[in-house]
C-alpha cells in the first residue's frame, strides 16, 4: 500500500475503527481517514466505530459522527483498522473486520502480525497519525485532516519528546504546521491541560508511589473506590504513567488502576533500555517497547511485584 487511494477501488461502504480506549493517536488517525473519505469520495458510505472519546479531542471535524454502538449487523466493501495491534484491539467492531469483503490495517505496534488483507505497519513510526500521514497526497492535505493528524502526532511522542520520535515525524509536523491549524492551541488543550479532579488524582497517584530495584522502578496503583472518591474515569488517568516515568534516575513506571472488582489496568513505560512491550506481552497485551499495556487480575500487590521481576530482568541483563 502507497497511498490511501489504493483501497477505494469499487468501495461503496467503509467502515474505520480503532483500538478500545481510544486515545489521541487512535482518534486523530481514524478521524484523519474519516475526513479524507468523506472529502475526496463522497460517494462512499463511511462509518466510523470508536469507543466514546475524551472531550478534548471532540474539536476535530465530524468527531460528533463517531459510533459508539455496533449492535447493528452489518457488512462493509473495506474495513480500516488503525492504531490496532490485533482484532481483540477492536473490541465489538471486530465483527465488521471479520464480515468485510475486504480488510486494511494502518499501525505501527511491534506486536502487529498483519492480520488484514493489506497491511501498512511500520513499528518504528511515532505514531499511526504519521503513518496516515504518509498515505495521503500532500495535495490533498486539508487543514481539518491536518489537526487530527497533528493531534495524534503530539499523543503518542509526547510534544516530540519520547523516543519514536524520529527526523521524519519532525517533517511531517512541519508540513501539517504550515497547513494553518492551531498547534499550540492544540498542545495546550489536548495534552497539557487538566481538570482540576484529573490534577487531584495524579497527586495521589504520585504520593502513592513507591521506588523499587534500587530506584530505577516506580509504581503506583489506583483503586476503584479512590477513583469514585475523586470523581475520575479511567480516561482521566492519561499521564499518570508518563509523569512517573520522569522522575530522576528511573528507567521503567508502572501504573495499575481498578477496572472491575477482580482486574486492574496496567500501564508502563520506559526511558532508555527496558523492553515494555516483552512484558506486555508475556501478559497478553502489547504496544511499544517504551510504552505497552496489558491487564492482570487478583491481587494488585502480588502482581506488581510480578512485574517488577520482569523489569529486574532486564535491568540485571
Amino acid at each position: 500500500m502507497k497511498s490511501l487511494d489504493e483501497l477505494f477501488a469499487g468501495v461503496k461502504t467503509a467502515a474505520i475503527a480503532g483500538h478500545i480506549r481510544p486515545d489521541g493517536d487512535c482518534v486523530g488517525s481514524c478521524l484523519a481517514t474519516y475526513n479524507y473519505i468523506t472529502t475526496y469520495y463522497p460517494q462512499i458510505e463511511v462509518s466510523l466505530y470508536l469507543q466514546p472519546i475524551p472531550n478534548i479531542f471532540k474539536f476535530m471535524k465530524n468527531a460528533d459522527k463517531i459510533i459508539s454502538d455496533c449492535t447493528a449487523d452489518k457488512e462493509f466493501d473495506l474495513f480500516i483498522a488503525q492504531d490496532c495491534g490485533d482484532l481483540g484491539r477492536l473490541g465489538d467492531a471486530a465483527k465488521y473486520f471479520e464480515h468485510a469483503k475486504k480488510t486494511a490495517c494502518i499501525d505501527h505496534h511491534i506486536s502487529n502480525q498483519s492480520f488484514a488483507d493489506e497491511n501498512y505497519i511500520f513499528p518504528q513510526a511515532s505514531s499511526a497519525s504519521e503513518l496516515v500521514f504518509e498515505l495521503i497526497p500532500r495535495e490533498r492535505l486539508t487543514k481539518e485532516i491536518a489537526e487530527c493528524i497533528y493531534t495524534g502526532i503530539i499523543h503518542d511522542t509526547g510534544v516530540f519528546q519520547y523516543s519514536c520520535t524520529s527526523e521524519k515525524t519532525m517533517e511531517a509536523a512541519g508540513v501539517l504546521m504550515g497547513m494553518g491549524i492551531d498547534f499550540p492551541k492544540i498542545v495546550d488543550q489536548t495534552f497539557f491541560t487538566k481538570t482540576y479532579e484529573q490534577n487531584r488524582i495524579m497527586g495521589l497517584a504520585l504520593v502513592k508511589s513507591k521506588l523499587h530495584l534500587d530506584g530505577k522502578c516506580i509504581s503506583s496503583i489506583i483503586t476503584a473506590e479512590e477513583m469514585r472518591e475523586y470523581n475520575v474515569l479511567p480516561k482521566h488517568l492519561d499521564g499518570i504513567v508518563s509523569q512517573l516515568r520522569v522522575t530522576k534516575d528511573v528507567e521503567a513506571a508502572v501504573f495499575l488502576y481498578q477496572t472491575d472488582e477482580e482486574n486492574y489496568k496496567v500501564s508502563t513505560r520506559s526511558a532508555s533500555y527496558v523492553d515494555v512491550a516483552k512484558i506486555a506481552a508475556k501478559y497478553g497485551g502489547g504496544g511499544h517497547v517504551r510504552a505497552a499495556g496489558f491487564s492482570v487480575a487478583g491481587d494488585p500487590e502480588k502482581r506488581l511485584n510480578e512485574i517488577i521481576e520482569d523489569i529486574r530482568e532486564q535491568i540485571t541483563d
